[in-house]
């Protein structure tokens, strides 16, 4: 990864959980750079949404460094969990989520408008999320994720629910904005998809970093220089 391009994010977190005296996770670190995509890997339960949570600030115990470009703090975090309002539709919970980011409704309207036809929900879009299934509920948060185009992204475990097609779709949207230059920061547990997609990893293990570094290095840390990343993960995560 090259030294020279300045991080979006840098996180530092000597540990953190959900209460003081009963960690979580321990010495865990990474760098988000532009054009980047870094997978955040492991077990269930391994730790991975505690670091995201422990990013966002969502915990109430961490002791940890984290840093954003310019200091900004601008990124569009999409939840592991769909979270709605009842009484919303679809298009309403654009509205809203255009009126907290800033956007103008000529922006709400142009970006709004190509993310329902790329996740096919445009028949949906004056529908409340209640009666939609988890793929579309889960396509819904995409959508208010990509809508303002941050520089970061933080994204977790978002293939749960999305059939083949929406998959395809959203790995799409994530190619364009890695184009543009934004980082992301995506923990899944779906490690032949993260093999194909992601630039480097972070794996965890019982809430630690058990390997990191380019599908190369992690090869190279599990001893199995050909061997997918499923097999290395075997060999390196406890």
């Amino acid at each position: 990864m090259e030294k020279s391009m300045k991080a979006l994010l840098e996180a530092n977190i000597s540990e953190a959980g959900y209460e003081a005296g009963n960690p979580k996770i321990h010495n865990v670190s990474l760098t988000i750079r532009p054009g980047k995509l870094t997978g955040l890997i492991g077990a269930n339960g391994a730790g991975k949404s505690t670091v995201i949570k422990a990013i966002l600030g969502l915990l109430p115990y961490a002791d940890a460094s984290i840093r954003f470009k310019d200091g900004s703090g601008q990124y569009a975090y999409i939840p592991e969990h769909p979270v709605f309002y009842e009484n919303l539709t679809l298009w309403e919970h654009l509205d809203l989520a255009a009126a907290v980011y800033g956007l103008e409704q000529n922006e709400l309207e142009a970006e709004g408008e190509r993310l329902l036809q790329k996740f096919r929900m445009t028949e949906v879009r004056h529908h409340l999320p209640g009666g939609f299934s988890k793929g579309m509920r889960q396509k819904m948060m995409l959508m208010i994720g990509f809508l303002n185009r941050p520089d970061i992204y933080i994204v977790d475990e978002p293939f749960i629910g999305l059939d083949p097609r929406a998959i395809k779709d959203f790995l799409g949207l994530l190619e364009e904005e890695r184009q543009r230059g934004a980082g992301i920061l995506m923990s899944t547990h779906v490690l032949d998809t993260a093999e194909r997609i992601c630039d480097d990893f972070v794996m965890i293990s019982q809430g630690r970093i058990a390997a990191r570094g380019t599908l190369e290095e992690i090869r190279s840390a599990a001893g199995r220089p050909e061997a997918p990343l499923l097999d290395c993960f075997d060999v390196l995560a406890e």
